[in-house]
């Protein structure tokens, strides 16, 4: 049940409405509710979208740009599903040609190699591909060679060897559907270049960097159904390899989702929140079918209305950096105030046509057999477990140490949980700075040290497996057992100090604005954090242990601002040692 208007104004501002998700019309309503906040706040050009003073990386012309791109994701399908709003129409025909035009004040800015710019390029492609009777017929012919020319700089510069190679896909496949110079050349490259990101199952690494995360999804996978969209009659042999892949991913990818619409929290970019049920509206758009019309649209509704029970937009009905609350702690270095539009991808399905069946649909629930299944995907580095009321991830700690920010506690866990959620760390000096659910965390002379990678790793049908070094002379296995209350941690450790170390249990929401009936316990070696929905007891089954409570500092985790993360303390003596660890879960 949605919240009520007074409870929505105390938990963040203005919510828009997503009780009656069905029709087409409330989809673009829906839609719109999201878009128009943002109406007062493009400049007299309307090339510049000012959201906030928080900065990125990049220089202040592309977090602009960013800020004005990013609704285009959800104002592309609305129009190219029949939908019109005049002042948006307007807004983004002079907005482009301001933004691309070297004599404007507002002109976005000079591109330069791996620029922010050519992210946001993406966007705008998929206005003209989609859109041209919107967004580049109207234009005069000087402003469409603006805008053709600032495109096709993407060409002009190298790109990180990651998705954003598929920036330039579909910059080269925009400019050429309106007849304006593009690169076949680069256009190959780039698409060759994306077949040494696929590992097979339906998986890709996100280049070079080796990551798996929501960016195979929200990204890769998109970008690819989007190309075949558009280029099923030309390139039909790649429209249909893409499209097979992404059945493939799909039946694979709904384990990230549980019962409720909560997705996993794992990996970087988690400020895009509904943007990690994007995938399956791309399949939508793509004529991909994984599962059946039903069950898609029942995910996406869930997970639309799930995101909107959150306080996740400011007072003014902005969307906010962070998670299940405004949040800069688990931010990226590339989150600027804009950055969170990301998420209008997921209404790519406003393009079906009036009479497609989709809008007919019953919003279904979970498929039922998936509850209690688990799912061993190799190729993302993961071991899923389903259990009813939510869904847990059993990873090994895999990700490039070159990190965008928070990078270990996104990727290093052993545990990631729809409903549980993660913590950021704030330091590395104190536990409750530190707050490391779900990891083993050694205690020496002060600091903190947990998995931040691991060194080989194995993942079975039954458990994941690693091996890692969390401080120079302390070497660590580790094998995760999932079962039907949680799992089972057995650590084999070879260590050349005496310290302590502390297995955490997942973090539990000990209470924000609302009291959720929060308690705990001890009782020996074994301790519990429950609240009125949730529960999480650690108790060491083999090994000296003594039950813990860690009170995390407040803002930490993802979800909950207030957590407290129950452990078990360990006495870790120089040579070998096993200490096994079990951890049983309730969800209502």
């Amino acid at each position: 049940m949605m919240k009520s208007e007074q409870d929505r104004f105390d938990s963040g501002g203005r919510i828009p409405n997503s009780d009656q998700l069905h029709t087409k019309q409330n989809f673009q309503h829906f839609m719109l509710e999201i878009l128009n906040p943002l109406k007062p706040y493009y400049s007299e050009g309307g090339a510049r979208l000012n959201l906030g003073v928080t900065m990125a990386h990049y220089d202040q012309n592309a977090t602009w740009m960013e800020a004005f791109s990013r609704p285009l994701w959800g104002l592309v399908p609305f129009w190219a599903g029949g939908g019109s709003d005049e002042a948006f129409e307007q807004l983004y025909r002079r907005g482009l040609a301001a933004g691309t035009d070297e004599n404007h004040q507002e002109y976005w800015g000079e591109c330069s190699d791996f620029d922010q710019r050519f992210v946001e390029m993406a966007a705008i492609s998929y206005g003209i591909l989609f859109t041209p009777e919107v967004i580049w017929n109207p234009l005069s012919d000087h402003e469409k060679d603006c805008l053709a020319a600032y495109l096709l700089k993407i060409n002009a510069h190298p790109l990180p060897v990651c998705n954003w190679i598929l920036f330039a896909v579909l910059v080269n496949i925009a400019l050429r559907s309106v007849g304006r110079p593009y690169s076949e050349e680069m256009l190959e490259t780039y698409l060759q270049g994306l077949e040494t990101f696929y590992l097979g199952d339906g998986w890709y690494q996100d280049g070079d960097s080796g990551q798996k995360d929501y960016y195979i999804s929200f990204a890769i996978h998109f970008y690819c159904l989007v190309y075949a969209k558009v280029m099923e009659q030309d390139d039909s042999v790649r429209a249909n390899l893409y499209k097979e892949r992404a059945r493939v991913f799909g039946q694979q990818f709904i384990y990230w989702f549980d019962e409720t619409g909560e997705a996993l929290p794992f990996g970087r970019s988690l400020t895009y929140r509904f943007s990690q049920v994007s995938f399956f509206s791309a399949c939508l758009l793509a004529e991909v079918y994984p599962f059946s019309l039903e069950i898609m649209k029942g995910l996406i509704v869930r997970h639309l209305q799930n995101w909107m029970a959150k306080p996740i937009f400011d007072r003014d009905g902005i969307l906010t950096i962070g998670y299940g609350y405004p949040n800069l702690m688990m931010a990226e270095r590339y989150n600027a105030p804009g950055s969170p539009y990301w998420g209008m991808k997921t209404f790519a399905f406003l393009m079906l046509p009036n009479e497609h069946p989709f809008w007919r649909a019953d919003a279904v629930a979970y498929p039922e057999k998936l509850i209690g299944t688990a799912c061993a995907m190799p190729a993302a580095d993961m071991l899923m477990w389903h259990y009813g009321t939510h869904t847990t991830a059993y990873t090994p700690g895999v990700y490039s140490p070159n990190g965008h920010g928070q990078i270990v506690a996104k990727y290093g866990k052993f545990a990631y949980d729809s409903r549980f959620s993660i913590n950021m760390a704030k330091s590395e000096y104190e536990l409750h700075e530190n707050a490391p659910d779900s990891m083993l965390a050694f205690l020496i002379d002060g600091y903190v040290y947990v998995r931040r990678i691991c060194e080989e790793r194995k993942i079975t049908d039954q458990s994941v497996w690693s091996r890692w070094s969390p401080y120079p002379g302390i070497e660590v296995e580790t094998t995760v057992i999932p079962n039907e209350n949680g799992h089972v941690r057995i650590h084999k450790i070879k260590s050349s100090v005496s310290c302590v170390a502390y297995d955490c249990g997942f973090a539990v929401n000990r209470g924000s604005i609302e009291p959720v009936g929060y308690g705990s316990a001890v009782d020996g070696d074994a301790t519990r954090a429950f609240n009125s929905y949730s529960s999480c007891a650690v108790k060491a089954a083999e090994g000296q242990g003594t039950g813990e409570i860690i009170i995390a500092d407040p803002n930490l985790n993802l979800l909950y601002p207030k957590v407290a993360v129950p452990a078990v303390k360990y006495q870790i003596r120089k040579g070998k040692q096993t200490i096994q660890t079990e951890i049983c879960v309730a969800v209502e």
